[in-house]
């Protein structure tokens, strides 16, 4: 166990229960959206390749979150374009209203680039909003469930429906034992103890 709370450790396999906990070892589901993710993923009932509006290559693409509602296709290709070639952009837009989801799909045209905008864009302003930039999780992540059906990652204490592993939110050392028997029989992978890193890394 691990008393130092800069101690964290990162998701790389997704599992709707794991990430609802902050420490990653919560064996049952915390709230409707975690079970309605979890129903999601034991049935199999979301499929990150079934997205036709998916196109080119999920390791040259960078997921943009927390933009401006008022951030542009052109504004945020402007914006983008400061760390490489950007071959494809998708800002997601509701189906019905047109409005900015506030998050899009940045595609560059090499994987080196697409790192370089990893690093140094997250919390970048754009439109007097600071963004966050992670990798493509949607393709590349296994298991990988949205925010709209209970999953994702992060999120706002506000919005109460916190999701922890990522780059924002990284899961905390446990401070209490480890159920690592409850874990295997659910799937999730447990706490790398003795192998944590620290969260200012």
């Amino acid at each position: 166990m691990s008393s130092n709370i800069n101690s964290v450790f990162y998701a790389e396999s997704y599992h709707p229960i794991q990430a609802g906990s902050i420490d990653g070892t919560d064996i049952l589901p915390h709230d409707n959206a975690v079970y309605r993710a979890l129903l999601c993923s034991n049935a199999a009932l979301y499929d990150p390749t079934g997205d036709p509006k998916i196109i080119g290559d999920p390791y040259c693409t960078v997921f943009v979150g927390r933009l401006s509602h008022l951030t542009t296709e052109p504004t945020l290709h402007k914006a983008m374009s400061k760390y490489g070639r950007v071959k494809n952009l998708r800002l997601v837009r509701h189906i019905v209203t047109g409005a900015s989801r506030r998050f899009a799909f940045v595609e560059f045209e090499t994987e080196r680039e697409m790192r370089r905008a990893y690093q140094d864009a997250h919390h970048a302003i754009i439109d007097d909003a600071e963004i966050i930039v992670d990798y493509n999780r949607q393709q590349l992540m296994p298991g990988w469930i949205p925010r709209r059906l209970g999953g994702g990652l992060g999120g706002r204490k506000e919005s109460g429906q916190l999701r922890f592993g990522g780059r924002e939110r990284p899961f905390r050392a446990p401070l209490q034992p480890i159920p690592y028997e409850d874990l295997k029989k659910l799937g999730i992978t447990p706490p790398p103890e003795g192998r944590y890193v620290s969260r200012f890394q």
